[in-house]
């Protein structure tokens, strides 16, 4: 397996866990990216930029056309649910401007929402998972959901599942519809449209949400993989209750996955190009990684949130069992926290993860921002063990 990119010196164990990756773990095409104090410290790539492509790419330098084609510096990839952590500085940003509210309900910025019993649904309640809105009674089709005020619609008239703010349970899908709706309300713009003005340009990010025709030719097809079965120290079969969950369709859990029903094919072009803020994003490594590092820094003299943003993000406000995702998970506003279901560097990192492997974070006590991207999904929802090799060689770097 032929690895390009860098390794700043003492940050050689992450090319090592990154060439395991593929050795061991089936990595079919990858990259990760990792700043520290707003410097590049890691960028590595490797393997085929399609899933369908195999690494056979590396060697025979194939083209876009045959599926083999080698994945390149700039390649993207969808992040599916790590969308989310991008999308969630557009409301604490407009919070840090002075332009929203977090305590205010949401119904004030946006009247219809306030129907069937959601008039105390907080701001707040949006970004902690506790407005009890993780499902529609009614999924969307897939042709429904290429048109983003539909979704808006949809949650707008959905009743809650529990009590807003009496508990939690992670919105995997209505988290996108909820925040797009609040930002459009408050600044007149999508999400799309602020985070492309606001943050992605300012930064130079490779980051869209909606992909514009222009980068298409950039975006590799996405799929699934299986990988080998973990052992030892890596062993983590699921809980019962998890499984079952996952199985039962009249759970809360099987519903909030499929609030689109069918789910669109993520490497259907027409879905690509919709603003979708909780599952369709599509970035580099390094837009994501260089994204976290402007949350809690300056990189190339821009930096998106103060001090008190970053703490407001970071400190807990969802904690125990998730009505969702059934495990224990821990939410701040708009980010999961570290812990055992969604590992990250160290205690006071928070970020966000993507189902089937992508991870973007930050953690302030070391300046590290981390952006790991990939085109072959496994059936983590949290915790995908390629990210976490990663991320455990960066702590061994940092931490010792």
């Amino acid at each position: 397996m032929d690895v390009h990119g860098t390794v700043a010196e003492g940050f050689e164990p992450v090319r090592k866990a990154f060439v395991r990756n593929f050795e061991t773990l089936g990595e079919r095409g990858a990259a990760v990216t990792v700043y520290r104090d707003g410097q590049r410290v890691v960028d590595l790539w490797a393997g085929a930029k399609d899933v369908d492509g195999g690494t056979e790419g590396e060697a025979d330098g194939g083209t876009d056309g045959d599926g083999t084609a080698p994945w390149q510096r700039g390649t993207a990839q969808v992040v599916r649910s790590a969308t989310k952590g991008v999308a969630a500085a557009v409301p604490l940003l407009l919070h840090q401007y002075g332009e929203l509210d977090l305590d205010a309900p949401v119904g004030h910025y946006w009247p219809e929402f306030k129907a069937r019993g959601k008039e105390g649904v907080l701001v707040r309640h949006l970004l902690n998972h506790r407005a009890g809105l993780p499902l529609l009674d009614r999924p969307l089709t897939p042709r429904e959901a290429l048109d983003p005020l539909r979704g808006a619609e949809a949650v707008a008239a959905q009743a809650p599942v529990w009590e807003p703010g009496t508990d939690h349970g992670y919105h995997a899908l209505t988290y996108g519809w909820l925040l797009d709706e609040l930002v459009r309300r408050v600044s007149g713009r999508g999400a799309d449209e602020w985070i492309a003005e606001r943050i992605a340009a300012p930064l130079g990010l490779d980051f869209w949400l909606g992909l514009p025709d222009a980068e298409a030719g950039r975006v590799g097809r996405v799929g699934p993989v299986e990988g080998p079965e973990p052992s030892g120290a890596l062993r983590a079969r699921p809980k019962r209750s998890v499984t079952e969950a996952y199985d039962d369709p009249a759970s809360v859990t099987r519903r909030a996955f499929a609030a689109i029903d069918p789910f669109p094919d993520h490497n259907d072009p027409e879905f690509r190009a919709v603003p979708h803020p909780a599952a369709n994003g599509i970035a580099t490594a390094d837009g994501l990684a260089r994204f976290y590092a402007s949350l809690i820094g300056q990189v190339d003299g821009v930096r998106l949130f103060d001090p008190a943003t970053v703490a407001r993000a970071r400190a807990e406000e969802s904690a125990g069992p998730d009505r969702v995702l059934v495990v224990g998970t821990r939410f701040g506003l708009g980010y999961m926290l570290h812990g055992g279901a969604s590992p990250f560097l160290a205690p006071g990192s928070f970020g966000h993860p993507g189902r089937g492997g992508s991870l973007g974070f930050a953690d302030p006590e070391t300046g590290i921002a981390f952006g790991y991207v990939t085109n072959g999904f496994r059936r983590t929802v949290t915790a995908d063990p390629r990210a976490q090799a990663l991320v455990r060689a960066v702590r061994s770097v940092v931490l010792g």
